[in-house]
């Protein structure tokens, strides 16, 4: 592939536009900056969950599909409702989201659909291909994802977006994890969204080290539904995802990575749209100081408990059911959204752990201490 002559030079070059490369670009005040995306919002189109106070929900009110103040877990022995005051579990659609922060780019930021090839890293910044030209970087930031390593813990799922054709019970509760279906392959769960009593997101949703054939998932969905006599009317769309609940190597470790590419991904819940946004914030606000250098998005305490958690869970796979049923048994609505924000503090740790089985995790952390993960 020919080397293009001319060299466009940049400040700072965002290479992926999804979430953490969009939050990162709108908050950039008077730098001049580009994003590098070759998708389009439509076709990165995907839901994006977490649990929003206030003033996040004000914030993403134009891309929210549906928000809810009382979430459960259940399995065959027990079913567990939260309901909080202080926070709702909020889905928002990524391409409304997207297509927001595209249109809301600084006139000093500029969008390129393109992707970022032949990248030689240079200091904080580099040299790349895209779009038929040569770029020069002073800094770059590197939201593209991770290499996931083969035999990684990784969270997987197949959902549909579909609407009904009767009303379902209990729609204004989301179902975040349904034991109730086979547990043969690894940790299992139905996830269900409803955004009307017509209209839900529903999805398959694996935590294993083995991906499994999409009909798998599609004839789990198709199952729960029919167990529960939900009739579809008709499919609106079907999303399909994989995340890493391992520490993976950036896509480039010879850069500056963020988001996903950063380790902002909740290695224990698979949760990252919060973190993105308090980290890209945190970035922002550094660079308009003048630092460039990306903030860590989790304390290594934190780090330290999830891969001990993992670790358990890899180890005995058959108990992860009730590892997290005990997580959300032991704690209350508001203490369980923050501990899975990962700004849960001592108290909630505590109870967490006083929940658990003691010796699957003393061995975990003992595993962990003399591991070099």
């Amino acid at each position: 592939m020919s080397i293009p002559a001319k060299i466009i030079e940049l400040d700072i070059a965002i290479i992926g536009g999804g979430s953490s490369g969009m939050a990162l670009a709108t908050r950039l005040n008077g730098l001049s900056a580009t994003v590098f995306e070759p998708k389009t919002a439509a076709e990165r189109d995907c839901c994006w969950a977490f649990w929003a106070h206030p003033p996040q929900l004000k914030e993403f009110s134009q891309s929210i599909q549906g928000s809810w103040d009382r979430w459960r877990i259940i399995d065959h022995n027990d079913e567990i409702i939260h309901h909080s005051n202080q926070y709702r579990y909020t889905c928002l659609s990524a391409k409304k989201h997207l297509e927001h922060c595209e249109t809301n780019l600084k006139k000093s930021t500029s969008l390129v659909r393109s992707p970022v090839e032949n990248l030689v890293p240079k200091g904080n910044g580099g040299q790349f291909n895209a779009n038929g030209q040569r770029y020069s970087a002073k800094t770059i930031y590197d939201s593209r994802p991770p290499t996931m390593g083969e035999n990684s813990l990784r969270q997987h799922f197949l959902g549909w977006e579909i609407s009904l054709k009767e009303p379902m019970e209990n729609a204004d509760i989301a179902t975040l994890m349904d034991f109730r279906v086979d547990q043969s392959r690894g940790l299992h769960f139905i996830y269900v969204l409803p955004y009307s009593d017509r209209h839900l997101l529903v999805e398959s949703t694996m935590i294993s080290t083995h991906l499994e054939d999409k009909g798998w998932y599609r004839n789990a969905i198709t199952g729960w539904l029919a167990e529960h006599n939900i009739q579809v009317k008709s499919q609106l769309r079907e999303e399909y995802g994989v995340i890493s609940m391992a520490t993976e190597q950036p896509y480039n470790p010879e850069v500056n990575n963020i988001g996903a590419n950063g380790g902002a991904v909740r290695l224990s819940s698979g949760y990252a749209f919060s973190t993105i946004q308090r980290q890209m914030a945190e970035l922002a606000q550094s660079i308009n100081a003048g630092q460039r250098n990306v903030p860590k998005p989790f304390s290594r305490l934190l780090m330290f408990m999830d891969k001990v958690f993992n670790r358990a869970l890899n180890a005995q796979p058959d108990q992860g059911v009730s590892f997290f049923m005990a997580t959300a048994k032991a704690l209350n609505a508001e203490q369980f959204s923050l501990f899975m924000l990962g700004d849960a503090g001592f108290l909630e740790w505590v109870k967490v752990m006083q929940a658990m089985p003691k010796w699957p995790f003393i061995k975990s952390a003992l595993s962990q201490i003399f591991s070099h993960d």
